[in-house]
């Protein structure tokens, strides 16, 4: 096992499109590190749970502002098996629906709720020893992170893990369905004007494709050594 030096804690970056396996190659990393695990797509999630639970419109970017700042948004319970509060209620299981999915990445495109989510990334990651995943964490939340990766797959491979994943939790959905939500989730978010998901200059480039989650952070775990050096 890998255990961070004590006199380096480490900020890692985690980012790459839906289905690429940040999620479950993040929290493994995590814990063989123990370092916490933050996940910021579910803070995005979240905010589209309750924009939906309170109507508040996806295009309404000035109440989707005053809706993320009235969040307080956790993550607890350990890295295998964490789970995601939002206002003191557990939320991990309905921010996963596909629909949530979708309006989570419409939302993401709203400058003023970014900042107010990046905000929060900051405070939980700033003293460093943390894993966070998402689309801009290399490149904007945190782009002087000591590691950072960009974890890839090829698409239907990315849907194929998705709708397992879905299939698993009992949403009933297609595949075809599967497929092209992951295809409109990598166009909104590659195309966005605020914070796209792209890879930094000096990130890792990891393609998943074929390998199993213990392969992509034993790949992980080689390149934080190299770095502790």
């Amino acid at each position: 096992m890998v255990t961070p030096s004590t006199k380096q804690h480490f900020i890692i970056a985690i980012d790459g499109p839906s289905g690429a396996g940040k999620s479950t190659a993040a929290k493994l990393l995590a814990k063989r590190l123990r370092y916490p695990y933050i996940d910021t797509g579910a803070m995005y999630r979240a905010v589209a749970l309750k924009a939906k639970e309170k109507g508040v419109r996806a295009e309404d970017e000035s109440a989707l502002a005053r809706l993320a700042s009235s969040l307080r948004i956790a993550f607890v319970g350990g890295n295998a098996e964490g789970r995601v509060l939002c206002n003191g209620e557990d939320i991990t299981e309905m921010i996963r629906s596909p629909d949530i999915s979708l309006l989570a990445s419409d939302i993401s495109t709203k400058a003023s709720v970014r900042k107010i989510l990046v905000g929060m990334q900051r405070k939980m990651g700033g003293e460093g020893g943390v894993v966070l995943e998402g689309r801009d964490i290399g490149t904007v939340v945190f782009p002087n992170a000591e590691v950072k990766f960009y974890l890839d797959a090829d698409p239907k491979e990315r849907a194929q893990r998705r709708f397992e994943e879905l299939a698993r939790k009992g949403i009933p959905v297609s595949f075809a369905e599967t497929l092209e939500e992951v295809m409109q989730r990598d166009r909104n978010d590659t195309s966005r004007s605020v914070s796209p998901l792209r890879k930094a200059q000096d990130a890792i480039v990891i393609d998943s494709t074929g390998l199993s989650v213990e392969e992509v952070v034993e790949r992980m775990l080689q390149s934080i050594r190299e770095r502790e050096k």
